[in-house]
């Protein structure tokens, strides 16, 4: 994550069970809701960047014409256990 020096102040709803959750956990791990916040925000767009780059990838290859041959999908269906008509 970001040093406290460079970050910015984002304002975010919860419904109360979340938000008591969340003090919960703060207290458990030691760490402040805000941490736990920015931590999660950060996992969650690291994961979702990926996703879409991938998702991006895939569509180069699949407009490059670049598909896996039958043979080699039946083998890996076959491998397991689906029915690989």
């Amino acid at each position: 994550m970001e040093s406290k020096a460079t970050s910015a102040t984002v304002t975010v709803r919860l419904n109360n069970k979340l938000k008591t959750r969340l003090e919960k956990l703060a207290g458990a791990t030691g760490r402040t809701r805000s941490w736990l916040v920015a931590d999660a925000i950060n996992s969650y767009v690291e994961l979702q960047e990926w996703q879409v780059g991938e998702t991006k990838k895939g569509l180069r290859e699949a407009d490059e014409g670049d598909f896996a041959e039958d043979g080699d999908v039946k083998k890996v269906l076959k491998k397991w256990g689906v029915n690989a008509r």
